[in-house]
């Protein structure tokens, strides 16, 4: 490999962040943030990496998608996957958006909730025919034989709900991250990177400013 991995370095310019000039409600600051990088057409700005805690207390993270913002930030799956036995187990975990071409992180610790079954139903049946039977035909996160064991059971489930729409299965459904600290990252000049870090007390939030 003959790329030096530690001379590869980015300046970032694009922006800055205060205290004075930041909302005083997290939430709406995300929403702020989270409107520019869906109108910037990034891709996936939705994509967030998911960190929770598994076995013997070791990290574990994949990517998952936003789905919904209300008082926290939702995302759906499998409940028998692996990181919904984590959640299960231990409820606390963190969320980070990366837009990288908007110079921007986003980092969320909170503890998750399950969202009531009308709204998971709601959800799965906005979703694509396809997308339904996938999370139905998918036992996610468990050893299976070959990828034509799951196409096999993809196409029975296709013919079987053919004419009809199928129902949400019962170990699938939504998530709701509720924030408890939210840090708002804007990249600087010479790693000096502006950090906002809102901390929930009570029913108010507690603002800082973080050195890089």
């Amino acid at each position: 490999m003959n790329t030096d991995i530690a001379a590869i370095r980015k300046e970032y310019s694009l922006e800055k962040l205060e205290v004075s000039s930041v909302k005083t409600n997290p939430m709406e600051q995300f929403q702020d943030w989270f409107s520019k990088a869906l109108s910037s057409q990034i891709l996936e700005p939705t994509a967030m990496h998911l960190a929770t805690v598994g076995d013997g207390g070791k990290p574990s993270g994949r990517i998952v998608l936003l789905k919904g913002i209300d008082s926290g930030f939702l995302f759906f799956t499998n409940y028998e996957s692996r990181k919904g036995r984590e959640i299960e187990n231990n409820p606390f975990a963190s969320l980070t958006f990366f837009w990288a071409e908007l110079e921007r992180q986003v980092r969320i610790e909170g503890k998750i909730e399950k969202i009531s079954a009308e709204d998971s139903d709601a959800y799965f049946q906005s979703r694509p025919k396809g997308s339904q039977i996938g999370a139905i035909a998918s036992v996610q996160s468990q050893v299976i034989e070959s990828r034509e064991v799951l196409e096999q059971k993809m196409q029975t489930l296709s013919t079987k709900y053919e004419n009809e729409l199928p129902p949400r299965p019962l170990h699938w459904g939504g998530y709701r991250l509720l924030p408890e600290v939210i840090e708002f990252w804007q990249g600087r000049q010479s790693r000096l990177h502006d950090r906002i870090r809102y901390s929930k007390e009570l029913t108010n939030w507690k603002i800082e400013r973080l050195s890089p």
